[in-house]
Parts: structure tokens; C-alpha cells; sequence
């Protein structure tokens, strides 16, 4: 009897352990299914950046120290400075790029005490609008904008006062004295992506020239005629116009050829030619502006930098050292430098 009421009890046991583990089992399969049912929350999208900007600054410096120097020379301390900024906006078929470059730099020499000589200025405004005509097209329809200008006045030369100091003496230019702004509608090729130029025909700009001095050498309108006296002495000099328009055509090109990481070359050529001066003179005008630099990273804070200018402005009166007043000249600026840099960048 005993035996027999040790195996059902046995028997219940294992029933129960069965149905108690089928019953586990289940829970655990619903569970499972319940979970891959549930909706799954994806991380939302990082939100798209049209934006890309960068700062470069440059600060360079050099000094020349001579004591007992048979060879001769003079004492010099020159320090430089130039900061390159960019803003870009990229957005399906639309972009603006927006760059300003400025440069100033200044000497101090024994040979003219007291006086700071600027040796380098510089004010250049781009910004650009474009509209690529389709996704997989090379020419973009185009708006832009420039500016070109200084930050201080520049002497025509320096002259040494009865006590032995030195002075400026007159002005070559000055700030706004001259600026020019353009302001252009075309369209740009960009066969690649260190290539493009800009054909824009209709292009509408001003000469600007605040100082009055400064306005008869940078080919203002004269406004009223000097008067002068029997002795052709002038009593109250002639007056002229503080601004220049200009509406012409004008092409722009840019290259840029990178190297490796660390040495890049850039230039930049601007060639505008004035409607209104071939109409009302029958004349043929043409302004260009031919910007180039060289940039070596010689380390992560250290980098040489050669840059060339060259201008040719036939409304631009030139006079050379000896006094001589040339007409259509051709100005020329080359400076080269060691700089310590830094890049503030987005990422």
C-alpha cells in the first residue's frame, strides 16, 4: 500500500514539474514574441551642416642686430601679419563661399628713427552666390561680390626735420583711398576641383577715392578746373569726383595645385574691361589683378610663404623715385615670410 502511494505521489510530482515548466517555457516564448513585435526606435538622423568655415592667422617676425659690422647696414625689426578666413554654404544645387584676406605688416630701421614704414596692406573681400544649373553639370550661374582696399595712409616719402627726425612727407593712398568694389552677374566653369573661371558681362563697379589729394592720380572725373593766376600759379586747386563707376565685363580665374599636405600654390586673375571708358574715349580698357602664394607647412606651427601682386590700371598715374609720372604702368609686389600659424577649422 505504501508503495503505492509513494509512486502516485512520485507521479504527481512529475506532472506538476511538467506542466510548471511548460507553463515557464510558454511565458518566456510570449515574451520573446512580444519583444520582436515591439516597435523599434531609431537614433534620430544627425541634422544635415550646410556651413564650413575656417581661420588661418600668420605672425612673422624678423630682426637684423649689427654692432661693429664693417660691411655696414642698419638695424631692422620687421614684423608681419596676414589672416585668411572662409565661410562656405553648400546646400543641394545652391552655395555661397564667402573669403576675406588681410594682411598688414611694418618695419623699424636705424636709418629713420622714430617712424614705423609699412610694408605690407592689404584688404580683399570675396563673396560668391551659384546655382549649378543640374546635379551633375559644371556650370553654375553666378552673383558676386568684391572688395579691395588698405588700412593706413602710405607716404610718398620720408624727410628728416632740422633736429635729425624723421617724417613723413605726402601720401601715395590711404584707406578707401583707393577701394574697389565690383559687383558681377555670369557663370562659372569648373571643369575640376582645382579650376574655375567666371565669365560675368555684366559687371558694374566704383573706383573710390576719399582723400582729395589723392583723386587726379587714381583717374577721378575732374569736377572744376584750377585757377591760376598771370603767372600760372594756382590759387585754388582743381577739384574732382570722390567716386568712379565703371560697367564692363570682366573674367575671373582661379588654380590651386596641391602638392602633398604641407606645400600648396594658389593664384588668382582678374581682368576687367569698362564699357562706358571704350564708348565715350574709343578707347581700350583693361584693369588686371594677378594674386599668387605659395604656402609651405614647414611644421604643425611654422610655415613659409611667398605671395606676388601685380597690378595694371590705366587710370593709375605712377610716379617713380626720380620724379618721372608714368601713365599705364604696371605695379608689382612680391614678400616672402616665415610665419608661426594656426587654422581654427569646423569639422
Amino acid at each position: 500500500m505504501k508503495k503505492i502511494i509513494f509512486t502516485l505521489g512520485a507521479l504527481a510530482l512529475s506532472l506538476g514539474s511538467a506542466f510548471a515548466q511548460d507553463a515557464v517555457r510558454k511565458a518566456a516564448e510570449d515574451a520573446a514574441a512580444a519583444i520582436a513585435s515591439a516597435p523599434v526606435e531609431e537614433a534620430p538622423a544627425p541634422a544635415p551642416k550646410y556651413w564650413t568655415s575656417s581661420i588661418a592667422l600668420n605672425l612673422g617676425f624678423n630682426n637684423t642686430i649689427l654692432e661693429n659690422w664693417a660691411a655696414g647696414g642698419y638695424n631692422t625689426m620687421n614684423l608681419t601679419s596676414s589672416l585668411d578666413a572662409k565661410a562656405n554654404y553648400k546646400k543641394e544645387l545652391m552655395s555661397w563661399n564667402n573669403r576675406l584676406q588681410l594682411d598688414y605688416g611694418f618695419l623699424s630701421s636705424a636709418d629713420k628713427k622714430g617712424i614705423l614704414q609699412k610694408s605690407n596692406d592689404r584688404i580683399y573681400l570675396e563673396s560668391k552666390w551659384a546655382y549649378q544649373t543640374a546635379p551633375s553639370s559644371k556650370l553654375n550661374y553666378t552673383a558676386s561680390f568684391d572688395f579691395r582696399s588698405q588700412f593706413t595712409d602710405t607716404p610718398a616719402d620720408y624727410k628728416q626735420s632740422e633736429d635729425g627726425t624723421w617724417m613723413e612727407d605726402g601720401i601715395k593712398s590711404g584707406f578707401i583711398s583707393p577701394a574697389y568694389t565690383n559687383l558681377a552677374l555670369g557663370i562659372q566653369w569648373t571643369p575640376s576641383g582645382f579650376f574655375d573661371i567666371n565669365i560675368a558681362p555684366l559687371t558694374g563697379g566704383f573706383t573710390i577715392v576719399t582723400n582729395q589729394a589723392l583723386r587726379s592720380s587714381y583717374g577721378m572725373k575732374e569736377l572744376t578746373a584750377a585757377v591760376k593766376d598771370a603767372e600760372g600759379v594756382v590759387i585754388t586747386p582743381a577739384t574732382y569726383s570722390s567716386t568712379l563707376f565703371q560697367f564692363g565685363a570682366q573674367v575671373k580665374a582661379n588654380f590651386k595645385l596641391v602638392f602633398n599636405k604641407n606645400l600648396k600654390y594658389e593664384t588668382q586673375a582678374v581682368v576687367f574691361t569698362d564699357y562706358i571708358k571704350a564708348i565715350d574715349s574709343k578707347e581700350a580698357y583693361f584693369r588686371i589683378n594677378w594674386d599668387n602664394s605659395i604656402d609651405w607647412q614647414l611644421s604643425r606651427f611654422v610655415k613659409c610663404s611667398f605671395k606676388t601682386w601685380l597690378i595694371s590700371d590705366p587710370n593709375v598715374t605712377i610716379t617713380k623715385e626720380d620724379g618721372s609720372v608714368v601713365k599705364r604702368g604696371v605695379q608689382f609686389k612680391e614678400f616672402l615670410s616665415f610665419n608661426f600659424t594656426y587654422t581654427f577649422a569646423t569639422k
